[in-house]
C-alpha cells in the first residue's frame, strides 16, 4: 500500500521542484538576489515549510484526525458535527468546511494543469523552437489522465508506483552532485539562515513566501487521499522516501545557483546533464500527470463526503476496489475538472504565469484545515492549552504568512481560485437552503405515514399480490410514490416495504449492523420500515441492504427478487413564494434536475423500478 501511495498520494508534492524555485527567483516575483545570504536563506524557508506543514502538520497530527480512516476537510467537518452540540458551533464549522472543500475544487482544477505544462516546458531547455508542443502535448497528456480514472485509483496506483518511485530516486540522485560540489549549502538546514533573511529583507522574504508556498502544494491532497491507502502506507513512503528526497533535490538546486547564477531561468531541468535532459522531461511528463492523479483522487473522495454531508446534490459514486471502500470515481466530477483545466490551459497558457494562481487555494485551504483541527483537539480531544499555542506559532503563523503574501497576486492570478471557490460556495449554500425549504414542502404533501395506513384501513384499499418497495427519507412520513399509486390505481400490495437510507456521519458500517427493521406498530397490516445505515464511504445500494434485512421478521419472509421498486420524484420550479432569491430558486432548481437518477445511485433494476412523483413550487 505504501508502494501504491507513492503513485497517487505524492504526485503533487513532488513535482514542485519542477516549477517552486524557478517561481521564487522569477521576474514576477524577483527582487530574490542570487546571492548567498539571499539563496541560503530562501533553501532554509524551503525545507522548514516542508518540516513544519507537512511532515509536522498533516503527516504526523493531522492524520490522526481521521473519521474511520478517511481524511480531508469535510471528514474533520463530520467529526466535529458528531461531537458539538451548539447549533452556532456546528454552524460555523460547516461554513468553514465548505469554504475549505471549496477552495480544495480550486487546487483541483489548476494543479493538473500547472503540473503537466510545467513538464512539457522542459523540451524548451532542450529546444527553444519546441514550444509550440507545449499546450498541444499537454491537452492530449491530460485528456488520456482523465480518460482511463473509471479503472480505479488501485490500478492507477500500482502503474505509476514503480513510476514515481524512479521520479523521487532520480530527485535524490540530481541534486546530491550539486551538494558535493558546494557542501555548505546544507548549513541551510538551520532556521537561523531563514530568519537572518527575513530581518534582513523583511519585504523581499514576505514576496518570496508567494513561491515557496508552491513547495508544499499537495499536501491538502495528501490527507484528503487517506482513505484511498491508509495512514501508516502514507507515513512510511514520507519519511522513507518522499522526505529525503525532496530535501536533497532542493538543497541540490541551491547549491546549483550558487555555482551559476543563470540556472533560475529553470533550475529543476538545469541540474541534470544535457545528454540527460530529454529523458527528464519524458520522466517529469509522466510524474506530473501523477501529480494531478493525487488531487484528482481527493476530489473525488471530498465531493462523495459533501453530498453525504448534504452539501452537494446526489453524484454517481463507482466503486473502483472491492477491498479498500475509499477508492472510487465520480463520473460527474472528473469531467468537470477536466474541462476547468482545459480552460485553464487555454487561457493562461504557461505555467508560470499559472504559478500566480496556485498559491492562494493552497494557503486558504491550509488555514481553515488548521481552525478546524484545533477546535477539534480543543473542544473534542481536550489537548493542553500550550500545546494549542504552539502550534499556533508555529503552524498558523506561518500558513497566515503564505496566505498573505499570496495575497498580494490576486490581481495577477490570484483572483482565480477565489473565482472558482466563490462558485462552489454559492452551490453549496444554495444546495443547502434549497433543499431545507423543498424537504419542508415535502413533508406537508406527503403527511403522516400512520394516518394514511389507517386510510387504507377505513376505505378497505384491495390489497395485490407481490411486494412494492418504496425508497424514502424517514419513516414518519408518506411516500408520494405511495399516495400516487393508491390514488391512481385504487390498490395496495400486499407487502409494502419503506426503505430509508441513514448516512451516518463515519465511513463504514459493517454488514451485521447495517439494517434496523421497525413494524410500523401492527404486523399484520402489511407494512413494514427497514433503516438501511451506510457511511459516506458506503454504497446506497438498496437491493444489497434489503437482502440484509429479509427473514428478520415474518413480514419480510419474501422474495425480494420479484419486488418492484415506487421513486418518490419531486418536479422543482422556481415560481413559489419561497423565501429563497430568484436566482438561487433556479440554481437550486437546475442542481434538483440534473442529480444523479436514483435508480443508478440506489442500485435499483430498472426493468422494475416504476417513477411517480409530485410538482414542487419553491
Amino acid at each position: 500500500m505504501a508502494f501504491a501511495a507513492l503513485g497517487v498520494v505524492f504526485g503533487d508534492i513532488g513535482t514542485s521542484p519542477l516549477y517552486a524555485m524557478q517561481t521564487v527567483f522569477s521576474l514576477e516575483h524577483n527582487r530574490v538576489q542570487v546571492t548567498r545570504s539571499d539563496v541560503f536563506g530562501v533553501i532554509s524557508m524551503v525545507i522548514w515549510s516542508i518540516t513544519i506543514i507537512v511532515s509536522m502538520k498533516y503527516v504526523a497530527l493531522a492524520m490522526r484526525a481521521d473519521n474511520e480512516g478517511e481524511g480531508g476537510i469535510l471528514a474533520l467537518v463530520a467529526l466535529l458535527r458528531t461531537h458539538l452540540v451548539a447549533p452556532r458551533r456546528a454552524r460555523a464549522v460547516v461554513i468553514m468546511g465548505i469554504v475549505g472543500a471549496a477552495l480544495f475544487f480550486g487546487d483541483a482544477v489548476i494543479t493538473p494543469a500547472i503540473s503537466v505544462m510545467s513538464a512539457i516546458e522542459g523540451v524548451v531547455v532542450v529546444d527553444p523552437s519546441l514550444g509550440d508542443l507545449v499546450l498541444p502535448l499537454s491537452l492530449v497528456i491530460l485528456t488520456v489522465l482523465f480518460a482511463v480514472q473509471r479503472w480505479g485509483t488501485q490500478v492507477i496506483g500500482r502503474a505509476f508506483g514503480p513510476v514515481m518511485t524512479l521520479w523521487f530516486v532520480v530527485l535524490a540522485v540530481l541534486g546530491v552532485p550539486h551538494i558535493v560540489h558546494n557542501p555548505q549549502i546544507l548549513l541551510a538546514v538551520s532556521p537561523t539562515y531563514a530568519l537572518a533573511f527575513v530581518l534582513e529583507h523583511p519585504l523581499i522574504a514576505f514576496v518570496a513566501m508567494g513561491g515557496v508556498v508552491l513547495t508544499i502544494t499537495g499536501a491538502e491532497a495528501l490527507y484528503a487521499d487517506m482513505g484511498h491507502f491508509g495512514a501508516g502506507a502514507i507515513r512510511r513512503a514520507w519519511y522513507v522516501v518522499v522526505f529525503p528526497s525532496l530535501a536533497l533535490t532542493y538543497f541540490g538546486q541551491g547549491a546549483m545557483i550558487l555555482d551559476d547564477p543563470s540556472t533560475v531561468a529553470n533550475p529543476f531541468f538545469r541540474m541534470a546533464p544535457s545528454w540527460a535532459t530529454l529523458p527528464l522531461v519524458v520522466l517529469a511528463t509522466l510524474a506530473t500527470v501523477i501529480a494531478s492523479q493525487a488531487v484528482i483522487s481527493g476530489a473525488y473522495s471530498v465531493s462523495r463526503q459533501a453530498v453525504r454531508l448534504g452539501m452537494l446534490p446526489r453524484m454517481l459514486v463507482r466503486q473502483t476496489s472491492r477491498e479498500e471502500g475509499g477508492q472510487i470515481y465520480v463520473p460527474v466530477m472528473n469531467w468537470i475538472l477536466f474541462v476547468g483545466v482545459v480552460v485553464l490551459i487555454a487561457v493562461f497558457r504557461s505555467s508560470s504565469r499559472l504559478a500566480t494562481a496556485y498559491g492562494l487555494a493552497v494557503t486558504g485551504t491550509l488555514l481553515l484545515t488548521s481552525a478546524l483541527f484545533l477546535v477539534l483537539a480543543r473542544e473534542v480531544w481536550r489537548v493542553e492549552r500550550w500545546k494549542i499555542i504552539t502550534y499556533v506559532v508555529l503552524v498558523v503563523t506561518l500558513e497566515l504568512t503564505f496566505l498573505g503574501a499570496n495575497l498580494t497576486k490576486i490581481v495577477s492570478g490570484g483572483w482565480l481560485p477565489l473565482l472558482i471557490a466563490a462558485a462552489v460556495v454559492a452551490l453549496m449554500t444554495t444546495w443547502r437552503q434549497g433543499s431545507t425549504a423543498l424537504h419542508e414542502e415535502e413533508r406537508y404533501l406527503e403527511g403522516p405515514l400512520p394516518v394514511f395506513v389507517r386510510m387504507i384501513r377505513h376505505h378497505d384499499i384491495p390489497r395485490v399480490p407481490g411486494v412494492a418497495v418504496f425508497p424514502h427519507s424517514n419513516a414518519t412520513t408518506t411516500p408520494l410514490a405511495l399516495r400516487a399509486n393508491v390514488d391512481f390505481n385504487r390498490v395496495v400490495h400486499e407487502h409494502v416495504i419503506l426503505v430509508q437510507i441513514v448516512n451516518e456521519n463515519v465511513p463504514h458500517i459493517r454488514h451485521v449492523d447495517r439494517v434496523e427493521v421497525n413494524d410500523l406498530g401492527d404486523a399484520a397490516d402489511g407494512f413494514v420500515h427497514v433503516a438501511v445505515h451506510v457511511g459516506f464511504a458506503d454504497s446506497q445500494d438498496i437491493p444489497k441492504g434489503l437482502a440484509l434485512a429479509i427473514g428478520k421478521t415474518p413480514e419480510l419472509d419474501v422474495d425480494i427478487d420479484d419486488a418492484h421498486y415506487f421513486l418518490s420524484v419531486l418536479t422543482v420550479h422556481a415560481t413559489g413564494p419561497r423565501g429563497l432569491k430568484t436566482w438561487r430558486k433556479r440554481l437550486y432548481a437546475w442542481m434538483y434536475h440534473n442529480a444523479a437518477n436514483r435508480t443508478e445511485v440506489f442500485h435499483l433494476p430498472p426493468d422494475r423500478t416504476i417513477v411517480m412523483g409530485a410538482h414542487v413550487e419553491l
